[in-house]
């Protein structure tokens, strides 16, 4: 690894990392592969789908410190006791990663308010906190890197997503907004847009779009037609994690306010 990719020294927040198999998970591991100290912060602890000690425990013993932080990211107070911690333990924040996040397909003409508050709560205020509370600390040391996981739904339009599309469009305005007034800070804000990753949250929706195979006894996965997955497989959490060590370290130093599309051709 080259010393634009090394983050040796610095501490990364990384939300929504509670995930057995979720992105967030592969990006706390990556980024502590590359040499970051890593808080793991999610609502979710443990259960079937979520170890949210886990995840830290992983990054320990790739030789990095890690804690792990219980954090509801629509809740303010929440969002400042984990910057508060995280600078105590750690002594600054070097890196963001808003990765936290809610979604389900849902048809516009069912939804309720219930529905609509808990996405905005969630995917555009807690996106809006953890920004301006990692961006004020950032401020102050003149360096940082925000970033902030938004989806192609916030670009064109997906099936059944329209609040979760519109929640994640508001993210891509937040992405741009706040990167044009952190610039004289040389903080720099970026988004990722995934296409369908395959995560245990996904899970369902991805059955849905793929067949099995059953010859010769093994299980490949096969596209059901070459729009859902033009590079013949699906998205992995990895391949967002590498763009996530990309936007973290030196190497993309004059990139700020851009949100990088993974999504394996689909959008084009």
């Amino acid at each position: 690894m080259t010393d634009s990719f090394s983050l040796q020294g610095k501490t990364a927040i990384v939300t929504g990392a509670a995930g057995a198999k979720g992105i967030g998970r592969a990006i706390a591991l990556t980024l502590a592969s590359a040499g970051a100290d890593v808080v793991a912060a999610d609502v979710n602890l443990q259960g079937q789908d979520f170890d949210l000690e886990g995840t830290a425990e992983a990054v320990r013993k790739l030789g990095r410190r890690s804690t792990a932080i219980k954090v509801d990211i629509s809740n303010e107070k929440d969002v400042d006791n984990l910057m508060e911690k995280t600078v105590r333990e750690f002594g600054t924040i070097d890196i963001m990663v808003n990765n936290a996040g809610v979604g389900a397909m849902l048809p516009s003409i069912e939804i309720d308010r219930v529905y609509w508050d808990k996405m905005m709560d969630i995917n555009v205020r807690g996106c809006h906190f953890c920004c301006l509370a990692a961006g004020r600390v950032m401020k102050d040391k003149k360096k940082g890197s925000i970033i902030n996981i938004t989806s192609i739904s916030g670009i064109k339009p997906s099936q059944n997503q329209y609040v979760y599309g519109i929640s994640k469009a508001a993210n891509r305005f937040i992405t741009t907004w706040l990167a044009k007034d952190f610039i004289p800070y040389n903080v720099r804000v970026n988004g990722i847009a995934p296409g369908m990753v395959e995560t245990q949250i996904n899970a369902h929706d991805i059955a849905q779009q793929i067949r099995f195979d059953h010859s010769g006894g093994a299980s490949p996965r096969r596209p059901l037609n070459s729009g859902a997955f033009p590079q013949g497989r699906i998205c992995q959490p990895q391949d967002i994690a590498n763009v996530a060590l990309f936007l973290s370290a030196d190497a993309s130093v004059y990139v700020s306010g851009q949100v990088i599309v993974v999504d394996g051709g689909v959008s084009v």
